[in-house]
C-alpha cells in the first residue's frame, strides 16, 4: 500500500532553501518533473524567458528532471538535497525502472533520495533488491534511509530481522527502524538472534547496549536477562 504523499512539502522546502536563486531552481525542477509525470516522452524545452537559467542538458534518453535530481545538492545545499530529491522523485511519479537506474547510477546521497522515496511510490516488494544493498553498506545514513516504511511492509522476516541487526551493528537506533515495535511483537526468532548477540557482547566482557534491550522487549518475547 503506498503512503500518501507529504503535506504543504513545496512550501516547507522553499522556506527552507537558502535563497532566491535557491528557490528559482526549486520552482523549475518541480515544474520538470510535474511535466514529465504527465508527459512521459519527456518535457517540453524551457522557455528561456520565465527560467532563471537554463536547465541541464539531460543525459541520453532521460527527462531533464534527472538531471536535477543529481545537481540538487548544488543547487539547494546538502541538508536540504535529499527532501529536494525526494519531492523530484513523487512529482515525477518516478516508476521502479527509473528509481532502480537512478538508485544503480547515483552517489550515496542520490541512494538515499531514492530509498527515502519508495513508501510513496512503489506498491509492491519489486525495489526490496534496493534496500538489500543498502543493507549490505556500511554507510548509517543509507541503512537508515533503508529501514524505513518500504522496508516494514515489504521486507521478508530473515531480512528484515538482519535489518535489525545491522543497526545494532552500525549504531542506526532503533527509531530509525519503521514500525519496529509491530513488527518485533511476538517474533521469537528475533528474540533469539538478539539474545544470542547479547550473551556474545557479554562473554567478550562487553556491555549490552540499551538499543538491544529496547528491541529485545519489544519482541514481548520471555527471555533471560542478557
Amino acid at each position: 500500500m503506498l503512503t500518501p504523499p507529504p503535506s504543504r512539502t513545496r512550501a516547507d522546502l522553499a522556506a527552507r532553501l537558502p535563497d532566491d536563486q535557491a528557490r528559482a531552481w526549486f520552482a523549475e525542477a518541480l515544474a520538470d518533473a510535474s511535466r514529465a509525470a504527465t508527459a512521459p516522452q519527456g518535457p517540453p524545452a524551457a522557455d528561456p524567458a520565465t527560467a532563471s537559467e537554463a536547465p541541464p542538458a539531460p543525459a541520453p534518453g532521460h527527462p531533464v528532471w534527472q538531471s536535477r535530481f543529481v545537481t540538487a545538492g548544488r543547487h539547494c545545499g546538502p541538508d536540504v538535497a535529499d527532501d529536494v530529491r525526494t519531492l523530484l522523485l513523487i512529482e515525477a511519479r518516478a516508476d521502479t525502472e527509473t528509481l532502480t537506474r537512478l538508485y544503480r547510477e547515483g552517489s550515496a546521497p542520490e541512494r538515499r533520495a531514492v530509498l527515502l522515496a519508495l513508501p510513496f511510490l512503489v506498491d509492491g516488494p519489486g525495489a526490496v533488491p534496493l534496500v538489500d544493498d543498502a543493507l549490505r553498506t556500511h554507510d548509517t545514513r543509507l541503512v537508515s534511509a533503508a529501514v524505513g516504511p518500504y522496508a516494514a511492509e515489504h521486507l521478508p522476516p530473515h531480512a528484515w530481522r538482519h535489518a535489525v541487526l545491522k543497526c545494532l551493528f552500525t549504531g542506526v537506533p532503533p527509531a530509525a527502524v519503521a514500525d519496529l515495535a509491530r513488527r518485533a511483537a511476538g517474533d521469537a526468532e528475533l528474540a533469539r538472534m538478539l539474545t544470542a548477540l547479547a550473551a556474545e557482547r557479554t562473554a567478550a566482557g562487553r556491555e549490552v547496549p540499551r538499543d538491544l534491550r529496547h528491541a529485545l522487549t519489544l519482541t514481548g518475547v520471555p527471555n533471560e536477562e542478557p
